[in-house]
């Protein structure tokens, strides 16, 4: 809650944490673990067109790191279909849904007035299915393996289904 506060200070349209700030928490708990998985970083992300120069997304994550010790990483996701040679993407949910996993395209946002949001453009169902799967927009199966690799995921959470 203390990080979901916090970034919701920064008055950002459009914003959420995401990837393993979620579906870590939601393996955990479906793994019964009584001590939760470190966060690398935690992903917050947001969509502003008219600015998407990444200087903005810098003076964001000082702010943040102003103001606590968490391992901000911000990244405006009007920028990002650049970098992952896509299409412009028209919000965050649809960045989101171009993420090499269904399982890590999900974020959590607040607001005083409405309290935790939950962002997820493939809905939860993966997510509760102890699975890790490849999203069909992402041709590379040889990247989402290196990703689920790399990342230990099978080993943090030995219940998960890799489906690629």
């Amino acid at each position: 809650m203390e990080a979901l506060v916090l970034a919701s200070k920064l008055g950002l349209d459009d914003w959420c944490l995401a990837a393993g700030f979620v579906r870590n928490l939601i393996w955990d708990k479906l793994h019964s673990k009584s001590t939760l998985t470190p966060l690398n970083d935690i992903d917050l992300i947001y969509f502003d067109g008219n600015t998407i120069a990444e200087d903005s997304d810098v003076r964001y994550e000082e702010k943040l790191k102003s103001l606590s010790d968490h391992p901000w990483s911000v990244k405006n996701q009007a920028r990002m279909h650049i970098r992952n040679n896509d299409q412009p993407y028209f919000s965050t949910s649809d960045a989101m849904s171009y993420w090499v996993e269904v399982e890590t395209a999900v974020g959590a946002t607040y607001s005083e007035d409405f309290g935790v949001s939950i962002v997820a453009p493939f809905g939860l169902e993966a997510n509760f299915s102890n699975s890790i799967t490849l999203n069909s927009k992402r041709p590379k199966p040889s990247d989402f393996r290196k990703r689920v690799t790399e990342k230990e995921w099978p080993i943090l959470w030995p219940n998960l289904e890799v489906i690629s």
